[in-house]
């Protein structure tokens, strides 16, 4: 932490393990110390209780342990372009909800999936899986995969 505040960097990297809490406190530490820190966490696609408590104490977004180099640079490029997370829009109705194909969508990008591992799952196309996560982030009033989630968590979506 205090090597953070003498010398900034652009993106730091955590990880978690299931039931070892110090990669969550270090990025909810990190985070309260320096707001303008963009924190990634790595964790296990089946470690919903650390994905949750990371990206509540701020962590910017996750990435699964197997991540591939094209995932890993998409998310740093993202994290990189936004100096700033910016506030989630309000839901036009707070009572909103999901179909059954918009939380399953959900709950696949909870587990990290991409698009085209969920649409496997769901023997569906990856056009129409990105169409129903369109959906689900106008219903959530949210902007990208990383806030949906997050909202997902919050409100008991996904788990």
């Amino acid at each position: 932490m205090a090597r953070f505040s003498r010398q900034p960097v652009d993106v730091v990297l955590v990880g978690t393990q299931r039931a070892v809490p110090t990669g969550v406190e270090a990025t909810r530490r990190l985070v309260s110390a320096n707001p303008q820190a963009n924190v990634i966490v790595f964790g296990a696609p089946d470690d919903a209780g650390s994905i949750a408590a990371a990206i509540a104490g701020g962590a910017r977004g996750y990435l699964r342990w197997d991540a591939s180099r094209p995932e890993l640079v998409a998310a740093l490029a993202h994290t990189l372009a936004s100096t700033s997370v910016p506030a989630p829009r309000q839901p036009s109705d707070p009572g909103v909800q999901l179909t059954e194909r918009e939380l399953q969508v959900l709950r696949g990008m909870s587990q990290g999936k991409s698009n085209g591992q969920i649409g496997r799952e769901l023997y569906l196309s990856e056009d129409t899986v990105k169409t129903h996560a369109r959906r689900l982030f106008r219903k959530l009033g949210v902007r990208d995969r990383a806030q949906a989630v997050a909202h997902g968590f919050r409100r008991g979506l996904v788990s």
